[in-house]
């Protein structure tokens, strides 16, 4: 028996793991090797792809992509139209396939604002706090908030997302 929720416009392939108490809203698509952990809330129009991996207690907002390679720890959460990558250099006539896309890492509790863009190949460290319409281009330390394009430290935060 299924212990979690998926609106019934939503296309769940096969070979997908979703956890306990999770909910998939409208016009989602989790792609085939997803993995969506327990206590989950998939907004409206978010498309994970195939072989991604998403924590427990992660809040991914309306209209966000999460390519292959990337990578949600426990309790992240994901603002409104926040865009990952995955290929540093894509090519619609040459696509060289996920043995050369990039690793994105989200680590515990992380947020990362509407807008923001998550350049691949980085690190998102713990309780890091990405401001809205940030572009990060390099690792994000623990506990930092940044903000800017290209993203820079700004300040601090503590796990309850309090500057400080």
């Amino acid at each position: 028996m299924e212990s979690y929720f998926v609106h019934e416009s939503s296309y769940i392939d096969t070979d997908v793991e979703i956890g306990d108490e999770t909910k998939i809203w409208h016009f989602c698509h989790i792609q085939k090797g997803a993995r969506i952990g327990k206590r989950c809330s998939l907004g409206q129009n978010v498309n994970v792809s195939n072989n991604v991996v998403i924590g427990d207690e992660c809040k991914i907002q309306n209209n966000v992509s999460l390519y292959e390679g990337v990578e949600l720890e426990d309790g992240v959460f994901c603002g409104p139209s926040c865009v990952f990558t995955n290929d540093l250099t894509p090519r619609a006539r040459y696509p060289k396939g996920k043995a050369h896309y990039k690793r994105t890492l989200i680590k515990e509790g992380a947020s990362i604002g509407a807008n923001a863009t998550i350049v691949c190949g980085h690190i998102i460290g713990r309780y890091a706090m990405v401001a809205a319409g940030a572009v990060v281009t390099k690792d994000v330390p623990d506990y930092a908030l940044v903000a800017g394009v290209p993203a820079r430290v700004i300040g601090r935060v503590d796990a309850k997302g309090n500057i400080r």
